[in-house]
């Protein structure tokens, strides 16, 4: 449901509206092979809008297999009835999407001004759903909500709610959600690797983990790396719910099945830093030796050698080069995201001889790296 208000000097004759959907977050390939293979279709969607209760027509403006965008028309059999300058109107469409087709998130891009924008989701309580968000701004910066989702419980159902006012241009916002319900215990305990690949994270044996990652041409395409961060954000999340990183965590792009040059890393203390386009431009001749895990083999922990210091060069999403240093626990999981990014993982620079161990032989699993002082 959509209050606009025409604050233009002409009359406002359509509306755009879009579907877009993606089962599997993450694992693009796959989305595209059961986009292929099972395509929205119109028919199915049952699509239908009014404005101020009467029925609205639609034109079709984008029809592909997983994105459709329609025009709904101030008009319908009856006659025209366009929205003026400084008139108001409710707009309403309601369509639908089979669960093998739907994946488990919600996001909205704040296009137009807004004053107001509020979110429900509704779920049978059986499935013990749980529910988070992320917001993406202009300057890729990805974050929690900065206000709580409400959650009620009556009749069966679960209701998460959630709104803000005065959300600025470009922001996006991404909720999603997992359920809980207990798996069959017949089915046994899953693997670390296997957690991770469920959530959508790329194992080792792909292509796309041996490839350089393909840079963002700033700021042309900062919207690009804006919906690319919000993949990353939201794949941390899912991550988080399966695992304690006591050393921090990062995760970058070609882990979740895409091919461009950006990582985020989140700290021990919860902040996020975002990486795009880095390069080490300078790292320290002292090193020292720590135990690393990666999601896209996690059923190891590998001894790596690494510089306790670390300078990268990396673009904001207007385009502009910036210099961080980064030191000890931080500069070994940025070098290790910024591997990822050329094509590398950490068994690469582990010393000769030298090969990871089960982790349940590893004794660190949750815990901080140690550092002596200097």
């Amino acid at each position: 449901m959509r209050r606009i208000v025409n604050t233009g000097t002409e009359p406002v004759t359509r509306y755009l509206m879009r579907i877009s959907v993606d089962r599997y977050p993450g694992d693009p390939e796959r989305s595209a092979r059961l986009y292929r293979a099972k395509p929205l279709r119109w028919d199915f969607l049952w699509l239908s809008a009014t404005c101020n209760g009467e029925p609205m027509n639609w034109k079709i403006k984008t029809d592909w297999d997983a994105l459709k965008e329609v025009w709904l028309c101030f008009e319908n059999s009856q006659g025209h009835f366009p929205l003026y300058p400084g008139d108001t109107a409710v707009i309403e469409y309601s369509y639908r999407v089979s669960d093998d087709r739907w994946g488990p998130w919600f996001q909205r891009a704040v296009r137009v001004p807004t004053r107001s924008l509020s979110v429900r989701l509704d779920f049978p309580a059986e499935v013990d759903p749980v529910v988070w968000g992320m917001e993406t701004s202009m300057t890729a910066e990805a974050l929690p909500f900065r206000t709580a989702i409400a959650r009620t419980e009556t009749a069966g159902r679960r209701v998460f709610s959630w709104s803000t006012d005065e959300p600025p241009l470009h922001a996006r916002y991404r909720l999603e959600w997992n359920f809980r319900a207990q798996p069959d215990p017949a089915a046994g305990a899953a693997r670390p690797s296997e957690q991770m690949a469920a959530v959508g994270i790329v194992q080792q044996g792909a292509e796309i983990l041996s490839k350089p990652a393909r840079p963002f041409d700033l700021p042309a395409e900062a919207e690009d790396a804006r919906r690319v961060v919000a993949e990353l954000s939201s794949a941390i999340e899912r991550v988080s719910a399966l695992h304690t990183f006591g050393k921090g965590m990062g995760i970058a792009a070609p882990q979740v099945g895409i091919n461009r040059a950006a990582a985020i890393v989140r700290t021990v203390d919860g902040d996020t830093i975002t990486l795009l386009n880095p390069t080490v431009i300078e790292a320290s001749p002292e090193t020292d030796e720590q135990y690393e895990g990666c999601l896209s083999f996690f059923d190891v922990r590998g001894l790596v050698p690494r510089p306790l210091t670390l300078h990268v060069e990396h673009a904001d999403i207007d385009g502009t080069r910036r210099i961080t240093v980064f030191e000890k626990g931080l500069a070994r999981l940025v070098a290790h995201e910024i591997d990822h990014l050329d094509g590398h993982l950490y068994t690469d620079k582990m010393r000769p001889g030298v090969t990871p161990i089960p982790v349940e032989q590893y004794r660190g699993v949750g815990s901080a790296w140690t550092y002596t002082s200097t």
